[in-house]
């Protein structure tokens, strides 16, 4: 039997192409990944820190081979500094690059928002590391409904946060006043901590206002909340902000428990607020508290070796902050899944990675322990959150649990 050159091209060119639609191997001689997060500006303690966790995650497995055999290769790590703007044209130059399989997002909500749909249109596995709206995973906001089919989340959800902030001030408050950024971030949040207080038997808030991200006073906001007679003063927002409110609330002499998301367990709030951090309570996801389950150990060790007592490892040489659990170790953990979903695909097609997120059942993370579905999509759950507050002991400010 005799072939011609051209049929001979045809069957190897429709050979190779079935091959790339199965999904049933791993092509590149690289796996490539892309990045955008807030690498620098006045919000780099989660961009950074959740950078420094996926080149940990990326050198751990290329020491060991990397997946299947295939070195992992960082292709773009992009800075957005936590603007929308910037990020969509960073994930649109992500998005350009075909040879990236997969994708690890921006470090808040605004950003994460901003380039959602494009990241959904396009398909390929999208790892969310911190956005906290819901909305990001699943557009009908509610849980376990209709993910997008491509989205995995390791954030701590503002769904998820409401429950531990909200059982904690419906059981002590009578007059709960709410302050929250103006972002998806905090107005959604306001909504589910509103809902979660009511749900614990609360009364409803006395009092809601908001202020712009990077605001540098809030005597407005404070004094309203205070003429609204609040007992306590919920809030939503990023450290450096709280920080804001908290120095604010003690110039007025509104002296009430601060009850804050999880910004104010951060470096951020902690050097803004000084002496006043002592007596604030924040909600935080509790993988770095004592005792730590062993991978958590493991990592906590690893990133020591790496990086050393560094900001993000925060200012105990001895224990790393609980804060890492929102501004390292879940990039550390959105990075591994990825990763492990190749690995079990052995594919770097994106339909094949995906289903092979959805299998995984029980991982051993650092901040969770994961299971996904095709309904199941987000990390973090109700029963791994909450409630710490800043007490001194001796001459140090520690943070402790609080019993729910």
């Amino acid at each position: 039997m005799f072939w011609h050159k051209s049929s001979t091209k045809a069957v190897l060119v429709a050979a190779a192409a079935a091959v790339f639609a199965s999904g049933s191997v791993l092509a590149a001689d690289t796996i490539k990944i892309g990045m955008t997060s807030a690498l620098t500006g006045p919000y780099n303690e989660f961009g950074e820190g959740n950078r420094r966790a996926v080149e940990l995650a990326v050198e751990q497995w290329n020491a060991k081979g990397g997946i299947n055999g295939k070195k992992i290769e960082i292709a773009q790590m992009l800075d957005d500094q936590l603007n929308p703007d910037r990020a969509v044209q960073n994930m649109r130059s992500i998005l350009d690059n075909k040879e990236i399989v997969g994708i690890i997002g921006p470090a808040g909500s605004g950003p994460t928002l901003a380039v959602i749909d494009m990241v959904q249109a396009d398909g390929r596995p999208y790892m969310n590391p911190i956005a906290q709206t819901p909305v990001v995973t699943y557009p009908d906001g509610k849980s376990d409904q209709n993910p997008r089919s491509n989205v995995f989340s390791f954030a701590l959800q503002n769904d998820v946060e409401a429950v531990a902030m909200g059982e904690y001030l419906a059981k002590r408050f009578k007059r709960v006043g709410i302050i929250h950024e103006s972002t998806a971030y905090g107005v959604t949040g306001v909504d589910y901590l509103t809902s979660s207080i009511e749900r614990n038997g609360g009364q409803k808030p006395v009092a809601t206002d908001s202020y712009n991200q990077g605001a540098q006073d809030m005597t407005a906001q404070v004094a309203r909340l205070k003429r609204a007679n609040v007992d306590s003063i919920a809030a939503i927002g990023l450290g450096k902000d709280l920080a804001v409110l908290r120095r604010t609330m003690a110039r007025l002499n509104l002296n009430v428990p601060l009850v804050a998301a999880n910004g104010a367990l951060g470096q951020p709030y902690q050097e803004g607020a000084g002496e006043l951090t002592v007596g604030t309570l924040g909600t935080m996801i509790g993988a770095f508290g004592n005792p730590m389950r062993q991978a958590t150990a493991d990592f906590a060790q690893a990133y020591k070796a790496k990086y050393g007592a560094d900001r993000w490892w925060g200012s105990d040489a001895d224990n790393p902050q609980l804060f890492m659990a929102i501004s390292v170790s879940n990039g550390y953990d959105a990075a591994n899944t990825l990763f492990e979903g190749i690995r079990i695909a052995n594919s770097t097609e994106p339909k094949a990675i995906i289903k092979a997120i959805e299998s995984i059942k029980d991982y051993q993370g650092v901040n969770a322990v994961y299971t996904f579905s095709k309904d199941h999509h987000h990390g973090i759950k109700t029963d791994g959150v909450k409630v710490f507050e800043y007490v001194k002991q001796g001459d140090k400010v520690r943070l402790q649990p609080i019993a729910q």
